[in-house]
């Protein structure tokens, strides 16, 4: 199915509680979608692993949610065969973090698996994941080269000044600093555009997880999130950015431990703290006609979306062009409204003609970055 030229590589996307998958046929300018799937949760109570073909055809497959990340793996490497699919040549993963070692795609060896094991305290709830992911690909696909694809890379070269982060330097030289997220779906935003691509864009990737970043000429030059996925607007069930002293109150005057402080921040903030009812976009606009809390929650969450698109765009000295991505960016349109509604200032409000809705491209993203690196 391949010419010498091209490649048949699997792209692995781990979330916190999510795995997305496609196998792809691969060259320098074409990646060709052979099959893709999602299981919604692995090792959890989530929904069915469910399989496309290339015409998004929904494909016969065993729909039992997957326990484990092997579990997972095996199941796609069944189906790959059971369609008569080529076996991949390279497999590409989604790692949120890389800490301060491991900053750009890399092929996946002893030394880049130490310095992903010690990211994983940046980002606990993908990167365990995703190792986990990893390990279970090499054991099933022995001998098969792993490319490590990396959230952080596009914001590599963000300028000092947003990088950094108000500590003493001490703390800094731990590699405590702004990394930025999202980079592998900013940057398919901006292949998509291609000659289209304007000087001062800005990206906002909504989904469970949220973040805005703007982009100079092509480049990250400053972002919503900081040393973790947690920080910027308020998510799903993250609280994005809050007042430090928030949380030295809850360790002073309630007690509070790391782990109770990990599960407030991550788990039970955002639109599931305010709503007290969900985190999940569709769920709160069902429940918005008759429910005060679940309007806070989505007010809440446009509010502090439009605050860092004007962030961004003082950032970049004006705004050329606004792009929304992501599961609600490509699929609220309400959302969309609430953003955009009285920014007319700012050239993006309702109806713009610089308001653009895309998809997030992150497995062809992964499969092109797996193919520069194994091919050479």
């Amino acid at each position: 199915m391949s010419d010498a030229s091209s490649l048949p590589v699997l792209a692995l996307n781990a979330g916190s509680s999510s795995l997305k998958f496609g196998l792809y046929l691969v060259d320098a300018r074409t990646n060709r979608l052979l099959v893709s799937g999602m299981a919604d949760t692995v090792g959890g109570r989530g929904g069915p692993f469910s399989v496309k073909d290339a015409d998004g055809n929904a494909l016969d497959c065993d729909a039992r949610p997957t326990a484990t990340p092997r579990e997972a793996v095996e199941r796609i490497a069944g189906l790959l065969a059971a369609q008569r699919m080529p076996a991949p040549a390279a497999i590409g993963h989604r790692i949120v973090h890389g800490g301060p070692a491991c900053r750009r795609h890399a092929l996946i060896d002893a030394a880049v698996t130490r310095q992903l094991e010690d990211a994983a305290v940046f980002a606990p709830l993908h990167v365990p994941p995703a190792l986990a992911l990893v390990r279970s690909a090499q054991e099933c696909f022995p001998g098969i080269p792993q490319v490590a694809c990396l959230d952080i890379a596009f914001h590599a070269g963000m300028p000092e000044i947003a990088r950094t982060l108000p500590l003493p330097r001490a703390l800094r030289e731990q590699g405590i600093e702004r990394y930025g997220f999202h980079g592998l779906s900013c940057e398919s935003i901006v292949r998509q555009l291609a000659a289209d691509l304007p000087p001062r864009l800005v990206i906002a990737h909504l989904g469970h997880g949220a973040s805005v970043t703007a982009v100079a000429k092509g480049q990250s030059i400053d972002t919503s999130m900081g040393l973790t996925p947690s920080g910027g607007v308020i998510m799903s069930t993250r609280c994005g950015d809050i007042d430090p002293g928030i949380l030295e109150y809850l360790v002073r005057e309630l007690h509070y431990d790391a782990a109770q402080l990990e599960e407030l921040i991550d788990h039970q903030s955002g639109m599931q703290g305010i709503s007290d009812l969900s985190g999940d976009m569709r769920e709160l606009r069902a429940a918005a006609a008759s429910n005060d809390d679940a309007r806070l929650a989505i007010a809440m969450f446009c509010h502090s979306v439009r605050k860092q698109i004007g962030a961004m765009a003082a950032a970049l000295g004006g705004i050329d062009m606004l792009v929304f991505t992501g599961g609600i960016g490509e699929n609220d349109a309400a959302t969309h409204r609430t953003i955009c509604e009285g920014m007319d200032w700012l050239g993006v409000g309702i109806g713009s003609a610089i308001v653009r809705v895309m998809p997030s491209q992150e497995d062809a993203q992964i499969v092109q970055h797996t193919w520069r690196i194994t091919a050479r």
